[in-house]
């Protein structure tokens, strides 16, 4: 072989061998783990651990790269879709918010580690969509604030239909489903909209103005556990009430204050399967857990951009199904039993995520 090209030969084995050990370095360097954020704090025993922030795809992670892959073609792009998430709702495997920047659907898709727009178009195309439902069977309930309808994707995020008109509803601003009801938030007329699914038509008005027991002021927020029964945000009342699957009301949760168990701006509110209430409020950027009597049992978050703090929160999720892709931010002596969503209209972390579990060290 002439020197010339012996020469050649070597400095390209020499740069292919310096790849490699970058490569090798990058796939052996571990990051720094930061502090754990346990609720509440040691020495109490921790009930819940905030997991992780999820902003951009690349917070998902790319399990389909490499150290090699990123040195020869740089870091990949980042998607940042995610402007100010006010909604979130899961299906398994997938997360939907809803991006009152974008005015889109979000979709984090979990099992892929990717983000996407839900393709909303024709006569489904979204306005202003507020608040997300999404059933078991991956059917998404939004309802749109100027379309003043509720509008329905299927599993392949396709448009169904729409509920309702201007007649029926004034400012629909939450939903959620079930059975064969669609409870629908209607902010201005300070009621629920309660639909048949099938026909589409009004089959329950729930709460009128006012401050009484069983009355609303500017509803914000609605939910409602696996018995029927339904949770509304009474936001100018300052509180949450709940009814039965029959609109008689129930009881109230939580009262106007600023201390420990008051309310000052309640926005995004969920229960778990043990009749847990979580509450947000916009105001003290705290998250309050109430039990089926009323009682305050936690509260957690606190403003701030830290791990775990909320900047602006507004709707919040509980999730059984996708604990599997969380458990690697768990501590190894603390088992998840379900995650928590809450997002952040404003701030670096547009949505945290929280795990709920048992404490099995010592």
């Amino acid at each position: 072989m002439p020197r010339t090209q012996l020469f050649i030969f070597k400095q390209g084995l020499y740069t292919l061998l310096c790849l490699f050990i970058l490569s090798a370095c990058a796939a052996q360097h571990v990051e720094e783990k930061a502090a754990v954020t346990f609720y509440p704090q040691p020495p109490d025993q921790p009930r819940l651990q905030f997991l992780t922030a999820i902003s951009s795809e690349e917070d998902l992670g790319d399990s389909k790269s490499n150290g090699l892959d990123t040195f020869l073609s740089g870091p990949k792009e980042s998607f940042s879709a995610i402007g100010r998430p006010y909604a979130v709702s899961s299906s398994l495997g997938k997360i939907y918010l809803t991006d009152r920047a974008a005015n889109k659907i979000v979709i984090m898709d979990l099992a892929e580690n990717s983000f996407k727009m839900l393709e909303d178009k024709g006569p489904g195309a979204l306005a202003t969509p507020s608040g997300i439902w999404v059933s078991e069977d991956d059917v998404k309930y939004v309802a749109d604030i100027k379309r003043q309808q509720i509008v329905v994707f299927d599993a392949k995020n396709e448009f169904v239909r729409a509920y309702g008109n201007k007649e029926i509803f004034e400012k629909p601003v939450d939903v959620a489903v079930h059975g064969n009801r669609i409870f629908v938030c209607d902010m201005p007329k300070n009621q629920i909209v309660v639909l048949d699914k099938d026909s589409g038509k009004t089959v329950l008005l729930i709460g009128k103005g006012g401050a009484a027991e069983g009355e609303l002021y500017k509803p914000t927020n609605i939910t409602v556990d696996n018995q029927g029964n339904l949770f509304v945000t009474d936001g100018f009342n300052f509180r949450i009430q709940k009814f039965d699957p029959d609109g008689k009301f129930v009881k109230v949760f939580g009262f106007h204050g600023d201390e420990v168990g008051g309310l000052a701006r309640p926005k995004g509110l969920d229960i778990d399967r043990e009749g847990h209430l979580y509450i947000v409020d916009a105001a003290s950027e705290q998250i309050q857990i109430f039990n089926e009597n009323a009682q305050l049992l936690l509260f957690f978050g606190g403003p701030g951009v830290g791990p775990g703090n909320l900047y602006l929160p507004a709707g919040l999720r509980i999730d059984y199904d996708n604990v599997k892709f969380f458990n690697k931010y768990a501590d190894k002596d603390f088992k998840l039993k379900y995650l928590l969503y809450v997002c952040n209209l404003t701030g670096p972390n547009k949505v945290n995520v929280y795990g709920y579990g048992d404490w099995t060290g010592k």
